[in-house]
């Protein structure tokens, strides 16, 4: 299926808004066929320095109007006010609307669009921005395969995109990836100012953390293997592996972990259940 003829409009021309943009653009979608809107003329400079020929609009409904699929990128507290305002029209008929908006339901987008909108949810992260993100995909039951795959064209073009059976999985999704670069970032806090107390310099520290966080990532992804399996392997009995992970497994880390991805977990659900403006 071919995607290039597609108009793709954006309402919001923020960080992960931008980073669709770069994205399509290097999957080769042609300029022209980008539209984005904000009503911030600085965050619009920011959209058409990515390409000259990126449409740029003050006006949402400029987007809307021509559109054959709108991208809502804004934060949940304004996506009420914004939402009213698009299915208000004018608006392309047979539309599709993704939302990137964290905590906004299919159930509130069908509160907004109507039932027979064409509606998928999208849970980006922040690697994102620089095209290595992961992103979990639900779609309400109006959207056909031909809308799945265009949805997933454009989730793709800032990293993986997965799909989820069944939307309520979203909360677990967002505690998992959509928070879980914070928990890697403050893992990697730590190591560098431990490092520091150990006598290393600032700069060595911050290398020796990074590097060696990346290469961990990138082992796993690239052997396919099992974390643990590789963690056993790097662990010689008696060793400095093993010494460190009797300190983390005393202070009972994976009880840590656990307790705070059920907190993500229980905030995201808590969040979908009263969405700002609804």
């Amino acid at each position: 299926m071919s995607f290039e003829n597609l108009t793709i409009g954006l309402i919001g021309g923020g960080n992960m808004a931008r980073a669709l943009v770069r994205g399509l653009l290097h999957a080769g979608h042609p300029a022209g066929r980008i539209q984005v809107a904000d009503p911030d003329p600085a965050q619009l400079e920011q959209v058409v320095a990515l390409h000259a020929s990126v449409g740029i609009h003050a006006d949402n409904r400029e987007v809307a109007r021509t559109a054959d699929v709108l991208v809502l990128a804004v934060k949940p507290q304004v996506m009420a006010d914004i939402a009213r305002q698009l299915a208000a029209g004018p608006r392309r008929a047979g539309q599709l609307i993704l939302s990137v908006a964290a905590g906004i339901t299919l159930d509130s987008l069908r509160g907004w669009f109507g039932a027979g909108t064409p509606l998928v949810r999208v849970m980006p992260n922040q690697p994102a921005t620089i095209g290595a993100g992961i992103s979990g995909l639900a779609a309400s039951a109006t959207v056909g395969e031909a809308e799945r795959q265009i949805a997933q064209y454009i989730a793709s073009a800032t990293g993986q995109a997965v799909w989820l059976q069944d939307e309520s999985l979203m909360d677990a999704v967002t505690a998992v990836s959509g928070s879980g670069p914070a928990y890697f970032y403050l893992l990697m806090e730590h190591m560098e100012r431990a490092a520091i107390e150990l006598g290393l310099p600032a700069d060595l520290a911050a290398a020796l953390t990074r590097e060696t966080a990346l290469g961990a990532a990138r082992l796993v992804i690239e052997t396919k293997a099992e974390p643990g399996r590789l963690r056993a392997a790097v662990t010689s009995p008696g060793g400095t592996t093993a010494a460190a992970l009797r300190v983390f497994d005393a202070a009972n880390l994976g009880a840590i972990v656990r307790q705070a991805l059920a907190a993500a977990r229980d905030r995201s659900a808590e969040l979908g259940r009263t969405p700002a403006g609804k």
